[in-house]
């Protein structure tokens, strides 16, 4: 062994986590204006495959479409509210 830890290598470093200032980069309206855009596609094909009896096809379409927005909603800034007691 050679006296250097992983932790120390620079591939291993660990991410520092974002700040809430940086939270929101310039792109994120753009990347959640695709993901509904996707969502949305994704949908009108879930349709098409529930009306022709492709269950399978629909319901993988439908969770494929679930996950778009979920993560679209998950873009832009976290607002964290903090209630103080009166007293």
């Amino acid at each position: 062994m050679t006296g250097t830890s992983t932790l120390t290598s620079p591939s291993a470093r660990p991410v520092p986590p974002r700040s809430l200032a940086g939270a929101a980069s310039a792109s994120d309206p753009e990347r959640r204006q695709h993901l509904l855009e996707r969502a949305a596609a994704l949908d009108g094909r879930a349709k098409v495959a529930a009306e022709r009896g492709d269950t399978d096809e629909a319901a993988r379409l439908i969770l494929k479409s679930l996950e778009c927005e979920r993560r679209a909603g998950g873009l832009g800034p976290q607002v964290l509210q903090l209630i103080k007691p009166r007293g």
